[in-house]
C-alpha cells in the first residue's frame, strides 16, 4: 500500500512537458466556434421571389445564346467515302447523310465531289464543290472533324516526351517510359516520340477555295497562328541530329527514307502538329486546319481539293471538313442556351406551385398549432417508474 501511495504522489506531479504541449485549442472565436452565423428559413414566401429573379435573368440569356448561336453560318461535309463513291470523270452530288449546312439563304446546288490522282505523289485527292448562298463576314474557319477517335485515353494523353518536344536531343534510355512502344526504331531515337505524335492527322487541304464559274477571285487561307498562343512558345526546333534520330512509323509517306539533315521537321513552325498535339476530350472533336480574319467570304461556288492520307475505318470513324463562321460564344452549339432556358422553365414552374401552393394553402410562419408538446404514445408504450420496487430497478 506504501508503494502505491509513492506511485500515486509521483503521478500526481504537474508534468512540465504536457504543459509546455499543451493541445487545448485558443480561446478565439473562430477556434471555439462563436462566430455568428445566419441559416435562412425557407417558405413560400422567400423563395417565391427567387425563382421567378432567376427565371428572370436566364431567360433572357438563354434566348440572347439562341439567337446568336443561330447566326453562325457553316457546312459540313463528310468526306470519309469519297474514294469509294465519288467519281473519276465528272462532279457527282455528295449523299444527302454526309451533307450538313446552315445558311441564311437557300442553297440552289447540292455539293458534288470528284476522285482524282495527284500526279507527283499519286495519292488520291477528293475535290468538293460546293455553294456559298450569302457573303460570309470574316472570320471564316476551316476545321477537320474525327468521330469516334479516343485523344482523351489516359495511356494516349500522356504519350509524349516534354523535353523532346522543348528541343532537347534526349537519349534513349532518358526518354520518359509514356514514349512505350514508340521510343527507338531500328536502333534510333524517333522523333517525336510517342503515340500522339504517330497517330497525326495528315489528310492535306489546300490553302485557298478556288472559285468555280462566275465566282470571281479565289478566297485565300493560311495555316498561321492557327495553334494557341501558349503552344506556339513551348514547342523548339530540335538539337537532334539526323543520324540520331527516325520518325514514327506512321510518317513514312512524308519522310520514305527518313530523316535527313534538310527534312528534319521545325516543330516550332509546324502548327497543324501543335494543334494536334493538343488532345480532344471528347471522341468527336473539332482541330483548326485554315482561316482567314481579314476578309469576308464572297457568295459563289468554291472547290477544296483534299489529299486523301488518313485511314478512318480503321477505328470505325469519319472525318469532314467544316467552313464555319465564328461568334462570341464560338462555333453553332444550341446546347448552352437551352440548358438556360431549362433553368428558368424550372424555376417558373416550381414558383408556379409555390404561388398555388401559397393561396390554397397558406400558413403563418410560427404557428404554434402545429407544435405539440404531448408525448402520449411514448408515454403509454412504457411502465411508470414509480410502480417499480425500487430494487428491482437496483
Amino acid at each position: 500500500m506504501a508503494w502505491l501511495r509513492r506511485r500515486g504522489a509521483e503521478n500526481s506531479k504537474p508534468n512540465e512537458s504536457a504543459t509546455n504541449k499543451s493541445r487545448k485549442p485558443p480561446n478565439t472565436a473562430f477556434r471555439q466556434q462563436r462566430l455568428k452565423a445566419w441559416q435562412p428559413i425557407l417558405s413560400p414566401q422567400s423563395v417565391l421571389p427567387l425563382l421567378i429573379l432567376v427565371s428572370a435573368i436566364f431567360a433572357p440569356i438563354g434566348v440572347a445564346l439562341i439567337i446568336t448561336a443561330n447566326n453562325v453560318q457553316n457546312l459540313s461535309i463528310d468526306y470519309s467515302h469519297c474514294q469509294q463513291l465519288a467519281s473519276s470523270t465528272s462532279f457527282d452530288e455528295i449523299p444527302s447523310k454526309y451533307v450538313h449546312f446552315h445558311f441564311k439563304k437557300k442553297v440552289e446546288n447540292r455539293p458534288t465531289w470528284r476522285i482524282s490522282q495527284d500526279d507527283v505523289s499519286g495519292a488520291s485527292n477528293c475535290e468538293v464543290r460546293f455553294e456559298i448562298p450569302t457573303a460570309l463576314k470574316k472570320s471564316i474557319y476551316v476545321y477537320y472533324q474525327l468521330t469516334n477517335f479516343y485523344q482523351n485515353h489516359r495511356k494516349y494523353v500522356q504519350s509524349f516526351d516534354i523535353k523532346q518536344l522543348k528541343g532537347q536531343a534526349v537519349d534513349a534510355d532518358d526518354l520518359t517510359s509514356d514514349c512505350n512502344p514508340l521510343r527507338e526504331e531500328n536502333d534510333k531515337i524517333v522523333y517525336p516520340c510517342g503515340l500522339i505524335a504517330n497517330s497525326l492527322f495528315n489528310d492535306t487541304f489546300q490553302p485557298q477555295l478556288t472559285a468555280v464559274n462566275d465566282t470571281e477571285l479565289d478566297y485565300e487561307l493560311t495555316n498561321k497562328n492557327i495553334a494557341w498562343k501558349a503552344d506556339r512558345s513551348r514547342y523548339k526546333k530540335t538539337s537532334y541530329n539526323a543520324s540520331q534520330i527516325a520518325p514514327p512509323p506512321n510518317w513514312s509517306a512524308k519522310f520514305p527514307n527518313g530523316y535527313t539533315e534538310d527534312n528534319i521537321p521545325d516543330i516550332s513552325q509546324w502548327e497543324e502538329l501543335q494543334v494536334w498535339m493538343r488532345t480532344a476530350g471528347l471522341p468527336k472533336f473539332y482541330k483548326l486546319a485554315l482561316k482567314n480574319e481579314t476578309s469576308t467570304l464572297p457568295k459563289g461556288i468554291y472547290q477544296m481539293n483534299i489529299g486523301l492520307h488518313y485511314p478512318v475505318s480503321l477505328f470505325g470513324g469519319s472525318k469532314s471538313l467544316v467552313i464555319t463562321t465564328n461568334s462570341v460564344i464560338g462555333g453553332r452549339n444550341m446546347s448552352l442556351g437551352v440548358l438556360y432556358l431549362i433553368v428558368a422553365g424550372f424555376s417558373i414552374l416550381f414558383g408556379i406551385v409555390f404561388l398555388i401552393k401559397l393561396i390554397i394553402q397558406p400558413r403563418k410562419l410560427g404557428d404554434h398549432s402545429f407544435l405539440s408538446f404531448d408525448d402520449n404514445t411514448e408515454s403509454d408504450s412504457r411502465p411508470a417508474t414509480q410502480d417499480i420496487p425500487l430494487r428491482e430497478i437496483l
